[in-house]
């Protein structure tokens, strides 16, 4: 084989790797994996194998990432100097948006998480924040507990943890929310003057539920759940 073919793979990885090298959109980023979008969030699973990393691809909305699994990446923002991040399983974080960057994964497994666009995030930073009950606490019912993690552009993100049988309260969530499961899910939602509804969830699975009716959720495996939402006003 001539040596020019044998280069040249190599010569496309240091392209796309170099310093420099042209940004692409999220929407065009291989490690990104579209779930679904609506007015409010789109949502992608993010999936980077073990020492390797994203194409430079820019974040235009602010966004929210949810963690699966423990991981260690290097968040390289372009202009910046590279920021070393070890994060949990299930940790979630808000990010504003409005630059680029690559995710290098420096663990002996994928990095791992969902990430969450807020589409509305202009119309949020110009008008007044909702007010919620509580911005951050913990809440405690029976068999379950809801930790709020942080209020920003007008959503909730709580981490969730509900024992086998346990059932969220109805009146937790009363808006509109996106589940993102953390663990394996089991669970049965019912609604009033909707029939009760089975759902199974892999890690890393998201669902839009819609607000304007109160919402009970029980979960129905065998070992603890563990779920992000973001609630919207």
């Amino acid at each position: 084989m001539k040596r020019g073919l044998l280069c040249a793979p190599l010569l496309a990885a240091i392209l796309v790797y170099a310093p420099g090298a042209a940004e692409v959109e999220i929407t065009s980023e291989p490690h990104h994996h579209f779930l679904f979008a609506n007015q409010t969030v789109r949502v992608f699973n993010v999936e980077v194998g073990p020492q390797e990393a994203t194409l430079m691809h820019r974040h235009r909305h602010d966004y929210v990432f949810v963690t699966l699994g423990a991981s260690e990446v290097s968040n390289e923002v372009e202009g910046k100097s590279p920021v070393r991040l070890t994060l949990q399983d299930g940790e979630t974080r808000f990010v504003p948006g409005g630059f680029a960057h690559v995710a290098r994964d420096f663990a002996s497994k994928p990095f791992r998480n969902v990430t969450v666009e807020f589409l509305q995030d202009q119309k949020a930073h110009s008008s007044a924040a909702p007010n919620w009950d509580e911005d951050r606490g913990l809440k405690v019912f029976t068999g379950g507990t809801q930790h709020i993690l942080f209020v920003n552009d007008g959503g909730r993100a709580s981490e969730i943890e509900l024992q086998p049988g346990a059932m969220i309260p109805s009146q937790l969530h009363r808006g509109p929310y996106l589940l993102v499961a953390i663990t394996a899910l089991e669970v049965r939602s019912a609604a009033k003057g909707v029939g009760a509804m089975a759902g199974r969830f892999r890690s890393g699975d998201a669902k839009w539920l819609a607000g304007g009716k109160a919402r009970a959720l029980t979960n129905t495996a065998r070992q603890t759940a563990r779920f992000v939402t973001l609630e919207f006003p």
